[in-house]
């Protein structure tokens, strides 16, 4: 994750992150991407259950709920774990969560053990009573997936209105009390629209964006002529920058981040440096230090709706365990794991140019499951826009390949 708004604009400097010891339960929300310990943002998809059948759902998620999902008794067991265990935030997503039945129940749950909780949602369900409960429950804030305007949101969410539904939704939730943003994929069908949703960012005052790099996982990997290619990928963060300081010099603090490719990172700084801005681009530098670069299996855990545990949400074939056979805490700190243990330490097992760049120290060699998809699971991320030139790079000084690991990598399952 890569706070355009916090790097490029100057709403968070070294010192805020320092001042509160770099400890996740101390940071605030806006800062956990730099705490040292590195407790893990848990994704639970609490239910397989979906009113939708999104394009790029990277969970294949539709109809009813899975027979094995985690019964009422199992889903408080796991919340009480994970804020025991100090995970900062528990993000509710699905499927649908708001199908699932004791959603409100265990967001009341996760807040009063002292856990942030946040909800993803595809915005067809939230009505003004299921607002009211959510934040008389605690919600911290609730992401509400959009895809573009109106033909293409309906188009990937294959439901005819379904564009307006999610505007009234945006209205319904904000009246409540509830602080409200929006998710975005970016695919080749929906950069054109990219001004207009800062546009739309603008009109209804909305506090937050997050734009994701489309990860071919799930249903997504139909959309393999969908994800952008590395100049597409350039010009959309460059509009996204250029927007995103637009609207905090007219006074509009929006948080604006991108998901999923680390390269951002880098090519931030790069840009900074360009335009003569070097001081506040050391700054940047040491911000994405403290960040570390992709986490997946570190700062990020995924929980399905049957209590498998995942590096990532993308990457659902990677079983870490079962949180029913045993805690997520024992499962997530595992050393006999030697997958897991290499994905904590994964620079010292990337390949190819990822091996030999200057910014791995910053990006942590990108989203392995791209990779793995891609052929190769230590190989480079295909989505790096980066030239060797900007990595530092020449002809010729990509270091030999490591090998992974001694043997082969095995995944524990439970």
């Amino acid at each position: 994750m890569i706070g355009i708004s916090k790097l490029y604009c100057g709403t968070a400097e070294p010192s805020d992150v320092l001042r509160y010891g770099r400890q996740s339960g101390k940071l605030p929300s806006r800062l956990l991407q730099f705490s040292e310990d590195k407790k893990p943002v848990v994704v639970w998809n609490m239910t397989k259950a979906c009113n939708l059948t999104c394009a790029h759902c990277y969970a294949s998620a539709a109809g009813g709920p899975a027979q094995d999902e985690l019964n009422l008794a199992e889903a408080e067991k796991l919340v009480d774990h994970l804020a025991e265990y100090g995970a900062p935030v528990i993000l509710f997503s699905g499927g649908e969560p708001l199908l699932h039945p004791h959603l409100t129940h265990l967001v009341r749950r996760a807040v009063s053990r002292g856990c942030r909780a946040v909800v993803s949602t595809n915005g067809m369900l939230l009505s003004e009573e299921r607002s009211k409960r959510l934040f008389d429950a605690g919600a911290a804030y609730i992401g509400i997936s959009l895809d573009g305007l109106s033909g293409t949101h309906d188009r990937f969410r294959r439901c005819e209105g379904a564009f307006v539904t999610v505007m009234n939704s945006i209205e319904t939730a904000r009246k409540t009390g509830l602080k409200v943003g929006l998710r975005l994929t970016m695919t080749r069908a929906n950069l054109a629209e990219l001004p207009d949703i800062f546009c739309l960012l603008e009109k209804e005052n909305l506090p937050r964006i997050c734009f994701y790099h489309l990860v071919n996982a799930g249903r997504g990997q139909d959309l393999e002529a969908m994800v952008p290619d590395h100049d597409e990928t350039r010009r959309a963060l460059d509009l996204i920058i250029s927007e995103t300081k637009r609207l905090h010099d007219q006074g509009l603090k929006i948080e604006a981040l991108t998901v999923d490719n680390h390269a951002d990172g880098p090519y931030l700084y790069l840009k900074m440096k360009a335009e003569g801005r070097r001081i506040e681009a050391e700054k940047v530098m040491s911000l994405l230090k403290l960040n570390g670069g992709n986490n997946s299996g570190k700062a990020i855990a995924a929980i399905s709706w049957n209590g498998d545990v995942h590096p990532d949400q993308f990457w659902r074939t990677k079983k870490l365990g079962s949180i029913r056979n045993r805690d997520f805490a024992e499962i997530w700190h595992d050393k006999t794991n030697k997958f897991l243990m290499a994905l904590k330490n994964k620079k010292d097992y990337v390949e190819g140019r990822c091996r030999s760049c200057a910014f791995l120290d910053v990006c942590g060699g990108g989203l392995r499951a791209r990779a793995e998809e891609a052929g190769s699971l230590w190989g480079p991320d295909p989505a790096c826009y980066l030239s060797d030139a900007e990595i530092g790079l020449e002809i010729g000084q990509i270091a030999p390949d490591k090998g992974a690991l001694n043997g082969p990598v095995y995944v524990g399952q439970d």
